[in-house]
């Protein structure tokens, strides 16, 4: 999570930094879009239960707007950074040299 953090940061506006680091910290809270927050909503639920998501956790997303192509994108990014963290922490991967040290504020791995 830290290094997705660190990218995170690099991708948004600088007018945006506040929310980002409140989505980093805790996006329940944050002040996220509908749209935001339902991908945010779905993507906790694949990452946390896979095995519980079924169709009808699909309809919030379509309901903000999301088409099929773009909900699978939205699972095909999900999935890949559920997937690459574990690959990082169960090897051990430590961050990039060019990033900052853990420091604890925004959740840790």
């Amino acid at each position: 999570m830290h290094a997705h953090a660190h990218d995170f940061r690099s991708e948004i506006a600088k007018t945006e930094e506040e929310k980002a680091d409140h989505v980093l910290r805790d996006w329940r809270s944050a002040p996220l879009s509908p749209r935001e927050r339902a991908i945010c909503d779905y993507a906790a639920k694949l990452c946390g239960k896979p095995g519980s998501v079924s169709a009808a956790d699909l309809e919030p997303l379509r309901a903000v707007g999301l088409d099929d192509a773009t909900i699978t994108d939205v699972v095909q990014v999900v999935s890949y950074f559920c997937y690459i963290n574990r690959v990082a922490e169960g090897l051990g991967v430590d961050a990039e040299s060019f990033m900052p040290p853990r420091d604890g504020a925004h959740g840790g791995s």
